[in-house]
Protein backbone atom coordinates (compact mmCIF):
# COMPACT_ATOMS: atom_id res chain seq x y z
CA UNK A 1 0.00 0.00 0.00
CA UNK A 2 1.34 3.50 -0.84
CA UNK A 3 0.46 6.49 1.93
CA UNK A 4 0.65 9.80 1.11
CA UNK A 5 2.54 11.12 4.30
CA UNK A 6 4.02 9.82 7.95
CA UNK A 7 0.98 11.05 9.88
CA UNK A 8 -1.32 9.26 7.21
CA UNK A 9 0.63 5.65 7.19
CA UNK A 10 0.41 5.95 10.74
CA UNK A 11 -3.48 6.50 11.11
CA UNK A 12 -3.88 3.44 8.58
CA UNK A 13 -1.71 1.20 11.05
CA UNK A 14 -3.82 2.12 14.21
CA UNK A 15 -6.82 0.88 11.92
CA UNK A 16 -4.82 -2.42 10.65
CA UNK A 17 -2.04 -3.29 12.76
CA UNK A 18 1.20 -4.09 11.30
CA UNK A 19 1.39 -7.57 12.60
CA UNK A 20 4.39 -9.00 13.59
CA UNK A 21 8.01 -8.19 12.87
CA UNK A 22 11.03 -7.50 12.61
CA UNK A 23 10.62 -5.14 10.32
CA UNK A 24 12.89 -3.01 8.53
CA UNK A 25 12.46 0.85 7.32
CA UNK A 26 14.21 1.63 4.34
CA UNK A 27 14.98 5.72 3.41
CA UNK A 28 15.36 6.52 -0.29
CA UNK A 29 16.96 9.21 -1.10
CA UNK A 30 17.46 8.67 -4.84
CA UNK A 31 16.92 5.13 -6.73
CA UNK A 32 20.74 4.33 -6.75
CA UNK A 33 20.16 0.78 -5.85
CA UNK A 34 17.09 0.33 -3.84
CA UNK A 35 16.09 -2.35 -5.59
CA UNK A 36 19.08 -4.26 -3.86
CA UNK A 37 18.94 -2.70 -0.98
CA UNK A 38 15.22 -4.05 -0.83
CA UNK A 39 16.36 -7.45 -1.48
CA UNK A 40 18.87 -7.45 1.34
CA UNK A 41 16.42 -7.06 3.92
CA UNK A 42 14.12 -8.90 1.97
CA UNK A 43 16.71 -11.92 1.72
CA UNK A 44 17.22 -11.62 5.87
CA UNK A 45 14.21 -12.48 6.77
CA UNK A 46 12.58 -9.01 7.69
CA UNK A 47 8.53 -9.92 7.36
CA UNK A 48 7.53 -6.37 7.00
CA UNK A 49 9.48 -3.40 5.05
CA UNK A 50 8.48 0.22 5.70
CA UNK A 51 9.95 1.86 2.71
CA UNK A 52 9.93 5.94 2.66
CA UNK A 53 10.24 8.03 -0.92
CA UNK A 54 10.25 10.85 -2.23
CA UNK A 55 7.51 11.56 -5.23
CA UNK A 56 10.64 12.31 -7.71
CA UNK A 57 11.94 8.59 -6.78
CA UNK A 58 10.66 5.71 -8.94
CA UNK A 59 9.29 2.79 -7.53
CA UNK A 60 11.26 -0.38 -8.06
CA UNK A 61 8.73 -3.14 -9.75
CA UNK A 62 6.99 -5.81 -7.75
CA UNK A 63 7.06 -4.03 -4.57
CA UNK A 64 3.30 -2.99 -4.25
CA UNK A 65 2.49 -6.55 -2.51
CA UNK A 66 0.95 -5.27 0.84
CA UNK A 67 1.72 -7.92 2.74
CA UNK A 68 5.49 -6.99 2.77
CA UNK A 69 6.17 -3.38 1.82
CA UNK A 70 4.27 -0.24 2.91
CA UNK A 71 5.37 3.06 1.20
CA UNK A 72 5.70 6.03 2.56
CA UNK A 73 5.45 9.09 -0.24
CA UNK A 74 8.02 11.61 1.98
CA UNK A 75 10.34 14.06 1.71
CA UNK A 76 13.49 11.86 2.61
CA UNK A 77 16.59 14.53 2.21
CA UNK A 78 15.78 16.55 4.30
CA UNK A 79 17.47 16.70 8.20
CA UNK A 80 15.57 14.06 10.80
CA UNK A 81 13.99 11.85 8.19
CA UNK A 82 15.10 8.75 9.65
CA UNK A 83 14.87 9.96 13.51
CA UNK A 84 10.91 10.89 11.91
CA UNK A 85 10.31 7.16 10.31
CA UNK A 86 12.22 5.24 13.53
CA UNK A 87 9.89 7.78 15.81
CA UNK A 88 6.48 7.55 14.19
CA UNK A 89 6.79 3.30 13.80
CA UNK A 90 7.78 2.63 17.54
CA UNK A 91 4.85 3.14 19.14
CA UNK A 92 3.10 1.02 16.69
CA UNK A 93 4.94 -2.33 16.76
CA UNK A 94 5.91 -2.48 20.57
CA UNK A 95 7.73 -5.29 21.38
CA UNK A 96 9.00 -6.01 17.58
CA UNK A 97 12.23 -5.17 16.35
CA UNK A 98 13.34 -2.67 14.37
CA UNK A 99 16.52 -2.21 11.85
CA UNK A 100 16.58 1.41 9.67
CA UNK A 101 18.70 2.21 6.48
CA UNK A 102 18.77 4.31 3.25
CA UNK A 103 19.45 2.87 0.46
CA UNK A 104 22.87 1.43 -0.72
CA UNK A 105 23.18 0.29 2.69
CA UNK A 106 23.46 -3.44 3.74
CA UNK A 107 22.71 -4.75 6.72
CA UNK A 108 25.36 -7.71 7.90
CA UNK A 109 25.68 -9.76 10.75
CA UNK A 110 27.21 -12.79 12.34
CA UNK A 111 26.80 -16.07 9.84
CA UNK A 112 24.29 -13.79 8.27
CA UNK A 113 24.96 -16.08 4.96
CA UNK A 114 23.08 -19.69 6.77
CA UNK A 115 21.39 -17.96 9.50
CA UNK A 116 18.01 -15.90 9.43
CA UNK A 117 17.86 -12.16 11.40
CA UNK A 118 14.90 -13.64 13.19
CA UNK A 119 17.64 -16.20 14.58
CA UNK A 120 19.98 -13.26 15.37
CA UNK A 121 17.10 -11.45 17.25
CA UNK A 122 16.58 -15.03 19.64
CA UNK A 123 20.15 -15.33 20.50
CA UNK A 124 20.06 -11.50 21.83
CA UNK A 125 16.71 -11.94 23.34
CA UNK A 126 18.63 -14.90 25.49
CA UNK A 127 21.01 -12.65 26.25
CA UNK A 128 18.57 -10.29 28.22
CA UNK A 129 19.43 -7.42 25.09
CA UNK A 130 17.17 -5.46 23.97
CA UNK A 131 19.53 -4.16 20.40
CA UNK A 132 22.70 -4.78 18.75
CA UNK A 133 24.88 -2.13 17.93
CA UNK A 134 26.02 -1.50 14.21
CA UNK A 135 28.86 -0.02 12.47
CA UNK A 136 28.71 2.06 9.79
CA UNK A 137 31.33 0.05 7.17
CA UNK A 138 32.00 2.52 4.53
CA UNK A 139 31.88 1.39 0.86
CA UNK A 140 33.20 3.10 -2.75
CA UNK A 141 33.50 1.65 -6.10
CA UNK A 142 37.09 0.78 -7.32
CA UNK A 143 37.48 3.09 -9.95
CA UNK A 144 35.64 6.30 -10.23
CA UNK A 145 36.63 6.79 -13.64
CA UNK A 146 34.70 3.68 -14.59
CA UNK A 147 31.29 5.11 -11.71
CA UNK A 148 31.30 8.35 -10.95
CA UNK A 149 29.12 8.17 -8.35
CA UNK A 150 31.06 6.05 -6.64
CA UNK A 151 28.66 2.91 -6.14
CA UNK A 152 29.35 -0.23 -7.73
CA UNK A 153 28.46 -3.48 -6.14
CA UNK A 154 31.06 -5.89 -8.43
CA UNK A 155 34.05 -3.64 -7.61
CA UNK A 156 33.48 -2.67 -3.78
CA UNK A 157 35.81 -1.73 -1.89
CA UNK A 158 36.11 -1.07 1.84
CA UNK A 159 38.71 0.26 4.45
CA UNK A 160 40.38 -2.52 6.67
CA UNK A 161 42.37 -0.54 9.18
CA UNK A 162 42.07 3.14 10.11
CA UNK A 163 38.76 2.67 12.95
CA UNK A 164 39.29 3.86 16.82
CA UNK A 165 37.26 4.66 19.36
CA UNK A 166 36.99 7.60 22.34
CA UNK A 167 35.17 7.34 25.33
CA UNK A 168 31.50 8.77 25.24
CA UNK A 169 30.48 11.51 28.02
CA UNK A 170 26.78 12.78 29.03
CA UNK A 171 26.20 16.29 29.37
CA UNK A 172 27.30 16.50 32.34
CA UNK A 173 30.81 15.33 31.57
CA UNK A 174 29.88 12.17 32.78
CA UNK A 175 31.82 8.77 31.24
CA UNK A 176 28.81 6.53 29.95
CA UNK A 177 29.17 3.28 31.08
CA UNK A 178 30.08 0.69 27.70
CA UNK A 179 29.80 3.31 25.14
CA UNK A 180 32.19 4.43 22.86
CA UNK A 181 32.48 7.16 20.02
CA UNK A 182 33.76 5.13 17.13
CA UNK A 183 35.42 6.22 13.77
CA UNK A 184 36.74 5.30 10.98
CA UNK A 185 36.23 4.64 7.07
CA UNK A 186 35.91 7.92 5.09
CA UNK A 187 34.56 9.94 7.31
CA UNK A 188 37.92 9.93 9.40
CA UNK A 189 39.84 9.99 5.70
CA UNK A 190 38.08 13.27 4.66
CA UNK A 191 36.86 14.90 7.52
CA UNK A 192 37.31 17.68 6.21
CA UNK A 193 34.27 17.86 4.00
CA UNK A 194 32.38 16.16 6.99
CA UNK A 195 30.81 17.83 9.61
CA UNK A 196 31.67 17.15 12.98
CA UNK A 197 28.45 15.73 14.10
CA UNK A 198 28.40 13.72 11.38
CA UNK A 199 32.04 11.79 11.72
CA UNK A 200 30.65 9.02 14.00
CA UNK A 201 30.28 5.33 12.45
CA UNK A 202 28.44 3.88 15.04
CA UNK A 203 24.67 3.61 15.52
CA UNK A 204 21.88 0.97 16.26
CA UNK A 205 21.30 -2.08 13.84
CA UNK A 206 18.53 -3.66 15.33
CA UNK A 207 16.58 -2.97 18.74
CA UNK A 208 13.12 -3.56 20.25
CA UNK A 209 10.22 -1.51 20.31
CA UNK A 210 9.83 -0.65 23.64
CA UNK A 211 7.29 1.76 25.50
CA UNK A 212 9.33 5.45 25.31
CA UNK A 213 12.09 4.47 23.04
CA UNK A 214 12.52 7.22 20.54
CA UNK A 215 15.81 7.71 18.32
CA UNK A 216 17.72 10.74 18.85
CA UNK A 217 19.89 12.99 16.55
CA UNK A 218 23.20 11.26 16.21
CA UNK A 219 21.94 8.04 15.77
CA UNK A 220 21.48 7.12 19.65
CA UNK A 221 18.57 5.81 21.33
CA UNK A 222 16.95 7.86 24.28
CA UNK A 223 17.32 4.41 26.46
CA UNK A 224 20.90 4.60 27.39
CA UNK A 225 21.26 0.56 27.62
CA UNK A 226 20.76 0.19 24.41
CA UNK A 227 23.36 2.30 23.12
CA UNK A 228 26.15 -0.17 24.84
CA UNK A 229 28.38 -1.62 22.79
CA UNK A 230 28.23 -5.29 25.58
CA UNK A 231 26.57 -6.51 28.14
CA UNK A 232 28.19 -6.20 31.58
CA UNK A 233 29.28 -9.71 31.89
CA UNK A 234 29.99 -10.19 28.39
CA UNK A 235 30.93 -9.16 24.58
CA UNK A 236 27.68 -8.80 22.43
CA UNK A 237 26.82 -10.01 19.01
CA UNK A 238 27.27 -7.05 16.84
CA UNK A 239 26.44 -5.72 13.22
CA UNK A 240 27.85 -3.60 10.26
CA UNK A 241 25.81 -1.30 7.93
CA UNK A 242 28.26 -1.45 4.95
CA UNK A 243 27.37 1.66 3.22
CA UNK A 244 27.85 3.45 -0.11
CA UNK A 245 26.13 6.84 1.30
CA UNK A 246 29.30 9.14 2.44
CA UNK A 247 30.79 7.82 -1.03
CA UNK A 248 27.77 8.89 -3.29
CA UNK A 249 27.66 12.47 -0.79
CA UNK A 250 31.46 13.27 -1.26
CA UNK A 251 31.09 12.41 -5.04
CA UNK A 252 28.01 14.39 -5.07
CA UNK A 253 28.27 17.51 -2.78
CA UNK A 254 29.73 20.59 -4.64
CA UNK A 255 32.17 21.39 -1.60
CA UNK A 256 33.92 18.04 -1.97
CA UNK A 257 33.41 16.56 -5.67
CA UNK A 258 36.42 18.33 -7.22
CA UNK A 259 38.65 17.18 -4.54
CA UNK A 260 37.88 13.55 -4.77
CA UNK A 261 39.30 11.20 -7.62
CA UNK A 262 39.75 8.31 -6.12
CA UNK A 263 38.92 6.42 -2.44
CA UNK A 264 41.55 3.73 -3.19
CA UNK A 265 44.36 3.96 -0.56
CA UNK A 266 47.34 1.77 0.65
CA UNK A 267 44.74 0.05 3.26
CA UNK A 268 41.52 -0.71 0.47
CA UNK A 269 40.65 -3.80 0.05
CA UNK A 270 38.10 -5.74 -2.14
CA UNK A 271 34.90 -6.21 -0.29
CA UNK A 272 33.67 -9.58 -1.13
CA UNK A 273 30.01 -9.39 0.89
CA UNK A 274 30.82 -11.71 3.55
CA UNK A 275 29.94 -11.76 6.79
CA UNK A 276 33.03 -13.77 8.32
CA UNK A 277 35.44 -10.89 5.82
CA UNK A 278 33.62 -8.68 8.35
CA UNK A 279 34.14 -10.18 11.56
CA UNK A 280 38.09 -11.02 10.66
CA UNK A 281 38.57 -6.97 10.30
CA UNK A 282 36.84 -7.16 13.41
CA UNK A 283 34.16 -4.49 12.27
CA UNK A 284 31.67 -6.78 14.08
CA UNK A 285 31.80 -9.59 16.17
CA UNK A 286 29.57 -12.86 17.09
CA UNK A 287 30.06 -12.32 21.14
CA UNK A 288 29.15 -16.19 22.49
CA UNK A 289 26.91 -16.87 19.61
CA UNK A 290 28.86 -19.72 17.32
Amino acid sequence: MIHSSLPAFAAHARRQPLGKGPFAIVIAEDATELASTLDHVTHLGFRRIVLLAPTDVDLPTGISDPDIIEVIRHPTRQPGTAEAAVNALIPLVQGEWIHYCYNTEYLFFPFCEQRRVGEAIAFVVEERRDSVLGYTVDLYAEELTRHPDAVSLETAHLDGSGYYADTRRNDAGDVLDRQLNFYGGLRWRFEEHVPQAKRRIDRPALFRAVEGLYLRDGNTLSVEEMNTYACPWHHSLSAAICSFRVAKALRSNPGSRHDVDNFRWHKSTRFYWSSRQLMELGLMEPGQWF
